[in-house]
């Protein structure tokens, strides 16, 4: 596993990847050409994968979310050092926080 401030980066068995994942268009890249993993509301600092790679994400912002990385990558944000990640499949989670009565995605 691996964490980047409130991003869990958990890597997936080649079994446990659903086929509609494989075969999914997957997300656009930002203006920098990154694929964004989370984006700091706040800050505006980004957790991104610069190289090639495809992520998944499903509607709800509580849904999964896939990355797949046929040649390994790097997770970069301005204010944590690089992850370098092996070739594969990831699942990538967003810390939460509970509020009284709902339950969000941690505000970076």
């Amino acid at each position: 596993m691996y964490r980047q401030g409130d991003v869990l980066i958990v890597p997936l068995a080649e079994h446990a990847v659903p086929d509609s994942a494989r075969t999914a268009r997957g997300e656009s890249r930002d203006s920098r050409g990154r694929l964004v993993l989370a984006l700091g509301e706040v800050t505006g600092h980004a957790h991104a994968i610069p190289g090639p790679g495809t992520l998944v994400r499903e509607a709800s912002v509580f849904g999964p979310l896939l990355l797949h990385l046929p040649t390994g990558g790097k997770v970069v944000h301005e204010e944590h050092a690089p992850i370098l990640l092996p070739t594969g499949w990831y699942r990538v989670i967003r810390q939460r926080e509970y509020l009284p009565g709902s339950v969000r995605v941690v505000a970076d």
